[in-house]
């Protein structure tokens, strides 16, 4: 006579005895991931912030070092040409009559005024640059132009939190006699990161 074998197989007992290890051990496992996730997450977030101040601090130190419009219609004292204001703020695309964009370019909370001389003849001819920065929702422009020719618009900055664009000055940012330095700050904010506060500085070259 044939003895009959033990089903195979798992008790009740032995299936909830697995389940709750297994509780025990994938709990701490998902909730180590999901942290590590939203770490990276916010690291990311913040490496972007701090790639938006670094990119437009280049740009910005850059044009303010070249700011300044010579006033050659006035006279000469002691062999040095005046300057005329060269620092506008909350300006149009031709405000003071330098043209920059069109009438559907945004107003920029700031626009630096340079000489620039084209040296491709014989004759150097003198010509008006102008870089303004304007928002555009979150983003940070960066407009250039060339004798009322766009040359450049780039974005220097992806998310400038609204109303915290501030421009300051060495001096009256608007008179004629240009501000030593010039400084631009705003918040850089992310829903991933905390805010960033951001300060673009530039020191003019030209005396």
């Amino acid at each position: 006579m044939l003895s009959r074998r033990p089903d195979a197989g798992f008790t009740l007992v032995e299936l909830l005895i697995v389940v709750v290890l297994l509780g025990v051990v994938v709990a701490p496992a998902a909730t180590a991931v999901v942290t590590s996730i939203r770490t990276s997450d916010a690291t990311s977030a913040r490496l972007e912030l701090s790639h938006d101040a670094q990119q437009s601090a280049a740009f910005f130190a850059q044009d303010v070092a070249m700011t300044g419009l010579r006033d050659y219609s006035g006279q000469i004292a002691n062999g040095a040409v005046p300057f005329s204001p060269s620092v506008q703020l909350d300006a149009a695309y031709d405000a003071g009559g330098q043209v920059c964009g069109t009438a559907a370019t945004p107003v920029s909370a700031l626009r630096l005024l340079s000489d620039d001389w084209d040296t491709s003849t014989p004759a150097a001819t003198r010509r008006t640059a102008v870089v303004a920065y304007y928002l555009t929702g979150t983003e940070l422009h960066r407009l250039r132009c060339l004798a009322s020719a766009v040359v450049g618009d780039s974005v220097v900055a992806h998310h400038v939190q609204a109303g915290s664009l501030a421009v300051t000055c060495a001096s009256t940012c608007t008179a004629a006699d240009v501000p030593l330095w010039v400084r631009l700050a705003f918040t850089a904010a992310s829903d991933r990161a905390d805010p960033y506060p951001v300060t673009l500085f530039g020191q003019r070259r030209q005396s």
